[in-house]
């Protein structure tokens, strides 16, 4: 682990680019909890201050990364229709793949934490890590434009996706029923079935669109129950949408397990 959050030479040099401006690449490292403890020191101290954190940073490097991702593959599978198109991105954006390239980068290593997130292993948390990466693909659009960013999306999270792709066959693609695999790992998590609820329903009859909600309950090991929201042209495409991120965040909470048992595997073998 680095000596310094602030010492990100190492960082930029994996990220195959120096920054211009470091103060974005400082933001995209910089947690909430880190944030709002040095506006609460400024405050004491008598010091208005405004700390950003990387939570909107996050927004648009999302936007970026599904931009790039929909513009390859539109580029590369002129023969896939829009549901392959859909389904193979949803693949590759999805928290579960972008947790690789983040540990590669060991983002870990450079986030800015409070003490309280620092002490519970924020470090090596799944949602951590993905959510800097998304900001530091904002970091590098905002530094040196889409280029820049185009750049870093295809070398370090397409290419190696589609390599893994290609490696297992066409067959091996990401499934599109979002809705049976939700009901898979429901059922892998002891969880109640999922319940799916029309929230809105608007437009005229030839542009409607649909809201809809997945109800996931809370699991038996005291897992809470969430709620997960969704649009889309028809009642089926909305509760796609809604079972996919319930889904991808069951995934992220199987991930975030297996990093606190390794945590606590590591920290048990530890010398008195």
């Amino acid at each position: 682990m680095k000596s310094s959050a602030d010492d990100t030479n190492a960082l930029e040099e994996a990220l195959k680019h120096v920054f211009r401006d470091h103060a974005l690449l400082d933001q995209a490292l910089t947690h909430a909890s880190y944030a709002r403890e040095l506006e609460s020191q400024h405050s004491a101290g008598g010091l208005p201050a405004r700390e950003f954190d990387n939570e909107q940073m996050e927004f648009l490097g999302d936007a970026v990364l599904s931009f790039v991702i929909s513009q390859e593959l539109f580029r590369r599978f002129p023969e896939y229709q829009e549901g392959e198109l859909s389904k193979l991105r949803a693949h590759i954006v999805s928290a579960r793949r972008l947790l690789r390239p983040a540990r590669e980068l060991k983002i870990g290593d450079y986030l800015r934490l409070g003490r309280g997130e620092e002490r519970s292993g924020g470090r090596n948390k799944s949602a951590l890590l993905v959510n800097a990466l998304e900001a530091i693909i904002a970091a590098l659009f905002l530094d040196a434009g889409l280029d820049a960013a185009h750049r870093f999306i295809l070398r370090d999270i397409l290419e190696p996706e589609l390599a893994e792709v290609h490696q297992h066959g066409s067959e091996k693609l990401p499934v599109m029923d979002y809705k049976s695999a939700l009901q898979e790992a429901i059922h892998a998590s002891g969880r109640p079935q999922a319940r799916y609820v029309m929230v809105k329903e608007e437009g005229p009859d030839h542009r409607k669109m649909f809201t809809m909600e997945a109800h996931i309950p809370a699991s038996p090991a005291g897992e809470g129950a969430f709620v997960c929201r969704s649009e889309g042209s028809t009642k089926k495409a909305a509760e796609q949408g809604a079972a996919r991120l319930a889904w991808e965040r069951l995934q992220l909470s199987e991930d975030r397990s297996a990093d606190d048992r390794h945590a606590a595997g590591a920290k048990s073998s530890e010398p008195s």
